[in-house]
């Protein structure tokens, strides 16, 4: 069973190594391009000043996943929506970490009051989509040929899983959130 942790600076070359390989061969980011480093702590950076998590799994010494929370859309009245993200370098896949990397990110989303917590699944991502299942999350969206990669079209599925939290939701009126964050976080989940 892996250690799972907050992420520091210097397990972003781990964290990068493995979401560039996501990139270069699987469906499950819709990017074409590798990132570098500066991204990469560009996006870290972000989420630790907005008081997201991002969490490594760690077996020994080696960072072999990662798992982050990033706000769903960029409305005030979304504050109490995040979308989850997880990748597992390919050597560890079939381990769990997934499903505790999951529970971990939910456990933080509960910890921050959040209320609802999205996930954008490649439609061909079965591993994912039963991950989720198994953790109380339901599909309900699917958007057809939404990116396109691979020479193909692919589909996306949206799943949800809903909170007990928070207690006592308020409204703030004229409040977005910050515009750095929005595209801090955007470049990469």
């Amino acid at each position: 069973m892996a250690q799972i942790r907050p992420a520091a600076e210097p397990d972003l070359p781990a964290i990068l190594a493995i979401y560039n390989h996501a990139i270069l061969h699987t469906t499950a980011v819709y990017d074409y391009a590798p990132h570098t480093l500066a991204m990469r702590q560009d996006w870290y950076r972000a989420k630790v000043a907005a008081g997201l998590p991002v969490l490594v799994a760690e077996t020994g010494d080696q960072v072999v996943g990662f798992g982050s929370l990033s706000p769903f859309r960029a409305w005030a009245a979304y504050k109490y929506t995040v979308e989850n993200s997880i990748h597992i370098a390919s050597a560890a896949q079939g381990q769990g970490l997934g499903g505790q990397m999951l529970a971990a990110l939910v456990a933080a989303a509960e910890a921050r009051d959040y209320h609802a917590i999205v996930a954008g699944i490649d439609a061909d991502n079965a591993v994912s989509l039963h991950l989720h299942r198994r953790q109380g999350f339901e599909e309900v969206a699917h958007l057809r040929q939404v990116g396109y990669k691979f020479g193909r079209w692919l589909d996306l599925i949206f799943m949800e899983r809903l909170l007990s939290t928070p207690d006592d939701p308020t409204e703030l009126t004229g409040t977005t959130l910050a515009t750095g964050l929005t595209t801090g976080l955007t470049t990469g989940k």
